[in-house]
């Protein structure tokens, strides 16, 4: 995964992940690693607080993950002009209808 593009604090996910709590770390990184495998041209962008996954270069984002202490808050983006979809999953949910909506905002956003 050298030569991800990241914008913002330029903070690696290296960085990012030791703000992670210990419940919901191994959560996140399979949802982590489930939307950069959609494409080897997603761009991932480390941010303060979530990390949010593009499209290309022109940030067409459609997943943005943001930690909490005890769930993920998962905005999910189809449409640049829509409202995103906002879901919160818990380590005990099941991950298939998620990575089902990510993959088809990942083919859908232009």
């Amino acid at each position: 995964m050298d030569g991800l593009i990241g914008t913002g604090t330029g903070r690696t996910y290296e960085d990012f992940q030791r703000q992670i709590p210990e419940l919901i770390k191994p959560l996140f990184d399979k949802l982590r690693t489930y939307c950069m495998s959609l494409d080897e041209k997603v761009i991932e962008d480390v941010r303060m607080h979530r990390i949010v996954f593009c499209k290309t270069m022109t940030f067409r984002w459609f997943a943005d993950l943001e930690p909490t202490e005890k769930s993920i808050i998962i905005k999910i983006q189809k449409e640049r002009k829509s409202e995103p979809k906002i879901l919160e999953i818990t380590p005990e949910q099941e991950l298939s209808e998620i990575e089902s909506s990510l993959k088809d905002a990942f083919t859908t956003i232009h």
